[in-house]
């Protein structure tokens, strides 16, 4: 029976889905952050022992890592040099104007990926057009490259080499001539686009990350071989696509935002198998809770993305991050405030609860304490649970300092997390214009269901979908995603002065190249797809916006009709547009898609009563007031059955709170429906 194997790191667990004719198996085991692949070696063999995972009948194994995410946050990137065009040595540690408070004369700029000793200039220039304005000097290229002694990576940043990129394929083969073993990433390659230090950056960066992802992988890939695995592994990229381990190796940079743009994806599928096109998610971990936002099926993608202290400019699913998991330590500030994040307990020692020596008091523990989280069923019962150290800990730090009541403490921690997910809410939808009044909210991760009820009551949104694999469907979501090539270059020219051949050839060139990579992935060409699009912008501006460009080849008409589209877009993402102003097109960009079949993830219909389902009631406290609380098995809970709040539903990974005057549906997925009044 041929297995499909999805694996998503977290923070705090490593979560793994498997489908084998449709039926799904999932597992969770704490994740381990020094060793990132013993987790999913050890998850994956439990899911042999336990479910009969025959490892040479897996045919596709996915993984969302967080490895470079890691490495970029800490800082722990490989020694890495950067050669640049002469005069530009300092670009990368100048960076922009903009600061994060703008009115802070005292804040510090982020460290530079690569130290100023190990950044070098060498002679050479082309202009704004790709013309050699000077030659480059071969001789000082490698008279710099044997100055580095220790260096594991290169990065290669020329001036205009999105335009002509000859001289940085030149750096390149001398460098390799010069320094055996060490890699080398190019510009023109990596991010071939305008703004010199943001492309410096992600070429740095890049570089930097390489050597890290070619340890991880090739230490993953060998273990799970050893396993018995034969399948190549896959890579979730943070444009939510698939990719091969072997592309991951080289463009390691596209992979930041790797699990939670498997997540997006996940709620994505979830909610177009319920017919909602709209919608909010909301990915809420160990560690740290992601929110996006999803128009009309698509998830949004942007290039404007800052992971740490650092704006990655490569194609990444618009995903917002908050310091707020279940995890997330409860804490009081100098001035006696209760806070909450972002640190947190992780999986070693993880919360209070975990009875693995954890002491500070977390939101799971308070979750716990108020009758939301059952002791006795707690993850499965694996981990031992020890409710009064749970309670001391909450009275040491929190209750006795602020002068309330244990209860109120709890309450505390949650309404605290509840307003930083809320404002992070609020930031991708009210800040962008969308009012969440008309989307849903998908809740996954294994906190996410705990809180989304309460969340959807403050921003009047109706309806809340739990999926029925919520506590693993980042794992799901590389289950059910496309393969994803993206191509670009910048072009700024008037838009006026843009011949539609030349556009129509550089899409073609970019299609071919797409189909190549498509066909390494042994797709048939039925099963490709290939996006258009171009960026553009008022002639003076210095942002500009994406516009979908027609296929075929392209006339006058379309020209137009794209400069129409443009002004459309304006109006509506910044509220006035100015059609008689001239356009400027900044970038052309080509996403080639591989369509990957979706499993089928209706489970049998389950039968019986909702009343049934009770196993329980006990006391759980909402808003401060207690009330006697119905608690549902969420496996007995009929298909199409329906039924009123309070209520508590606990599964396997996530466990769902349903407030008073809310109602509850299950569909034939599975998912719950939560809906709100509003």
């Amino acid at each position: 029976m041929d297995a499909r194997v999805g694996v998503d790191i977290g923070g705090t667990f490593t979560d793994i889905v498997t489908v084998r004719d449709g039926a799904i198996t999932v597992s969770k085991t704490p994740s381990t952050p020094e060793h990132p692949d013993d987790g999913v070696v050890t998850g994956l063999r439990k899911v042999h022992d336990r479910d009969g995972l025959a490892f040479d009948s897996v045919r596709f194994l996915g993984h969302g890592t967080t490895v470079a995410t890691n490495a970029v946050l800490e800082e722990e990137w490989a020694e890495t040099a950067l050669l640049t065009t002469e005069g530009f040595r300092d670009a990368l540690e100048i960076g922009r104007q903009a600061r994060p408070d703008i009115y802070d004369f005292q804040v510090e700029k982020p460290t530079p990926v690569v130290a100023r000793d190990r950044r070098y200039e060498v002679p050479e220039r082309v202009d704004e057009r790709g013309d050699v304005l000077e030659p480059l000097d071969e001789s000082a290229v490698r008279e710099v490259a044997r100055e580095f002694d220790g260096v594991e990576s290169v990065a290669v940043s020329l001036l205009f080499a999105f335009e002509n990129d000859d001289h940085e394929r030149r750096v390149r083969d001398i460098v390799a001539e010069e320094c055996d073993g060490v890699s080398v990433s190019l510009s023109s390659e990596v991010l071939p686009e305008i703004r010199e230090y943001e492309r410096t950056l992600v070429t740095a960066l890049n570089a930097g990350l390489k050597p890290v992802i070619e340890r991880y992988l090739g230490r993953l890939e060998e273990r799970v071989a050893g396993l018995g695995v034969e399948t190549d592994l896959k890579i979730m990229q943070s444009n939510g696509g698939i990719i091969t381990a072997a592309a991951a190796r080289e463009r390691p940079v596209k992979t930041l935002l790797s699990g939670p743009a498997a997540g997006v994806q996940g709620a994505t599928y979830v909610a177009g198998l319920c017919d909602i096109e709209d919608l909010l998610t909301l990915d809420m971990g160990g560690t740290s809770c992601d929110v996006s936002l999803v128009e009309g099926g698509d998830p949004l993608v942007t290039t404007d993305v800052e992971v740490g202290d650092y704006p990655v400019s490569v194609p990444m699913i618009d995903v917002h991050t908050v310091g707020a998991g279940g995890g997330s330590i409860a804490w009081l500030d100098a001035g006696g405030a209760l806070r909450v994040g972002p640190k947190s307990a992780g999986a070693d020692p993880g919360p209070v609860c975990y009875g693995r020596g954890g002491e500070r008091p977390t939101i799971t523990d308070a979750q716990l304490l108020l009758g939301r989280l059952n002791p006795a069923s707690f993850l499965s019962g694996e981990l031992d649970v020890e409710v009064a150290d749970v309670r001391a800990a909450i009275e040491r730090d929190l209750a006795d300092p602020l002068g309330t009541s244990v209860r109120e403490a709890a309450q505390g921690v949650l309404d605290v997390a509840n307003a930083n997910m809320e404002r992070a809410l609020r930031v991708v939808s009210v800040e962008r214009g969308y009012d969440p009044r008309r989307f849903a909210l998908v809740a996954f991760g294994g906190a996410g269901p705990l809180h989304a009820p309460t969340l959807a009551e403050q921003l009047d949104i109706p309806r809340v979908v739990v999926p029925r694999t919520a506590g693993v469907l980042s794992a799901l979501g590389l289950l059910i995603s496309d393969i994803l090539y993206d191509f670009s270059t910048s072009r700024v020219r008037p838009w006026a002065d843009v011949s539609p051949a030349a556009l129509t050839e550089r899409f073609q060139d970019f299609e071919t190249q797409g189909r190549e990579r498509l066909r390494e992935e042994a797709l048939p060409g039925e099963r490709m797809a290939f996006e258009r699009r171009v960026d553009l912008r008022y002639v003076g501006q210095s942002f500009d916006l994406p516009v979908p460009v027609p296929d075929g080849e392209i006339t006058d008409e379309d020209m137009e009709t794209v400069a129409s589209r443009f002004h459309d877009r304006h109006e509506r993402r910044y509220g006035h547009a100015y059609p008689e102003e001239p356009v400027e097109l900044v970038t052309v960009r080509l996403r080639a898609r591989g369509v990957v079949d979706e499993p089928d993830l209706r489970p049998e219909p389950v039968g019986g009563t909702v009343e049934a389902a009770v196993t329980d009631t006990r006391e759980v406290v909402y808003d401060g007031r207690a009330r006697e609380t119905r608690i549902y098995d969420r496996d007995a809970i009929p298909t199409d059955a329906t039924f009123e709040g309070p209520a508590v539903v606990e599964g396997r990974e996530s466990t769902v709170v349903v407030h008073p005057d809310q109602r509850v549906r299950a569909d034939e997925y599975g998912n719950l429906h939560v809906e709100v009044e509003t």
